[in-house]
């Protein structure tokens, strides 16, 4: 664990560097509900009203990549989060980038983020180009909060998504236009935590090592 979470605090302790950005990246499910019945809109002295009872209408994914230094994220959502969902989502965010020497992607170790996941879906030579082009950091296990995408992901559920959505159609509307709208204010991620503080805060983490 330690040994890890040293290494995704180096990556955020680097200064910018534009031919070589430090994106994060996570995904989330998101449950489609709908609902049984009409609400009442609200009208002076009283809320609107909504039935404690609705309708699941399945559930669906949402890929957030965000460059914390710069105020930039990417987003998609999607009907799965397959490998072949997310070995097409970091080849979007490769476009993004092409003109970049190399891009350092953080993220967890689900199981579809593997180098391998590209072969499933892309010829030989397109799946080594996004391999070369990517430097892969993995949060440690149980260390999710390591992913500055998760802030954002956080963020974009209080802002946007605490509510109850019916269609992915729609779901892909409004997470279009809260992404749009937060990129507008360039949105950056000033994060603090290092490994000096690690050391101190998580001492009980460490081994303990007999001198």
């Amino acid at each position: 664990f330690v040994a890890r979470m040293e290494v995704v605090l180096d990556v955020y302790k680097r200064p910018y560097d534009e031919r070589n950005p430090v994106i994060c990246m996570d995904e989330t499910p998101k449950q489609l509900i709908s609902e049984t019945r009409v609400p009442i809109p609200q009208h002076p002295g009283s809320p609107a009203k909504y039935d404690y009872e609705y309708k699941r209408n399945g559930v669906c994914n949402i890929f957030m990549a965000s460059e914390p230094l710069t105020g930039k994220r990417y987003t998609k959502v999607t009907d799965f989060k397959k490998k072949e969902d997310w070995a097409m989502f970091i080849s979007s965010i490769a476009d993004q980038y092409s003109e970049d020497d190399k891009i350092t992607l953080v993220m967890d170790n689900l199981g579809t983020h593997t180098m391998g996941s590209f072969y499933e879906v892309f010829p030989p030579e397109i799946a080594k180009t996004l391999i070369d082009k990517f430097e892969f950091i993995y949060t440690p296990k149980h260390g999710s909060w390591l992913n500055m995408a998760e802030i954002e992901l956080n963020v974009m559920q209080k802002q946007c998504l605490n509510r109850r959505i019916p269609e992915i159609v729609m779901l892909e509307r409004e997470v279009k236009a809260w992404t749009s709208a937060r990129n507008n204010k360039e949105c950056r991620i000033n994060w603090q935590f290092t490994t000096q503080d690690s050391r101190i805060k998580l001492k009980r983490l460490y081994p303990t090592i007999d001198v």
